[in-house]
């Protein structure tokens, strides 16, 4: 059978890295095995330039995660769904922070299109709606990769609208439970999170939001 260096390489990095936590810990795995208690579920993108715990520096045991292409969140879903439901059912998630950034393959194909892809463009049909609905503001902008950018972060609102309408939050909601939803756009260029401002006053008076909130 044979192996490549790049899959051989990544068992060996394994190995390496277990030694090394257990060389600064000794008790790090068997603390690692103890029931986790997250306070973030992060609904972000597949794509491989945005590693969730390199980005926040958060180790092992502290971030829930749910990836799916540009950041979706279905209503349909069943996959989603059920992960936010055990995030704030059974783990007490206190934060949902979904995470777009920039350079997004999807939303680009949103934009422009694929040529054969039809699972995709139908999984970003979303996305592309939101581009028809805002595209005379979108092209406006005149440079291409900043309307997707732009996009993007439109994106990452309508996505938290979502989920806002799912029962699972408007359930916690009438129990009373914070949850809290946050909007972040990572700019692969710079490195950095940007915490984008929402209309959480317009989302109460659509009933979305408790008034306390």
């Amino acid at each position: 059978m044979i192996q490549h260096n790049d899959y051989i390489d990544l068992l060996k990095n394994n190995i390496l890295w277990a030694a090394d936590k257990l060389k600064t810990d000794p008790h790090y795995f068997s603390e690692l095995s103890s029931p986790q208690k997250p306070k973030f579920l992060f609904i972000g993108c597949s794509d491989s330039r945005i590693p969730l715990d390199v980005i926040t520096g958060s180790e092992p045991g502290e971030l829930f995660v749910h990836r799916n292409i540009a950041n979706q969140v279905n209503l349909t879903d069943i996959n989603l769904l059920s992960i936010i439901e055990y995030a704030v059912e059974l783990l007490n998630i206190e934060h949902i922070i979904v995470l777009g950034h920039h350079k997004c393959g999807g939303v680009k194909a949103a934009v422009e299109g694929l040529p054969e892809e039809d699972i995709v463009e139908n999984w970003i049909s979303q996305i592309t709606d939101i581009y028809h609905f805002h595209k005379k503001e979108l092209e406006a902008i005149g440079d291409f990769s900043e309307m997707c950018d732009q996009l993007s972060e439109m994106n990452v609102i309508v996505q938290i609208k979502n989920l806002l309408r799912t029962p699972i939050i408007q359930r916690a909601f009438r129990k009373g439970r914070k949850v809290w939803v946050h909007g972040w756009m990572f700019d692969i260029k710079s490195g950095l999170i940007n915490d984008l401002t929402l209309p959480l006053e317009e989302w109460k008076e659509y009933g979305l939001l408790p008034e306390n909130y």
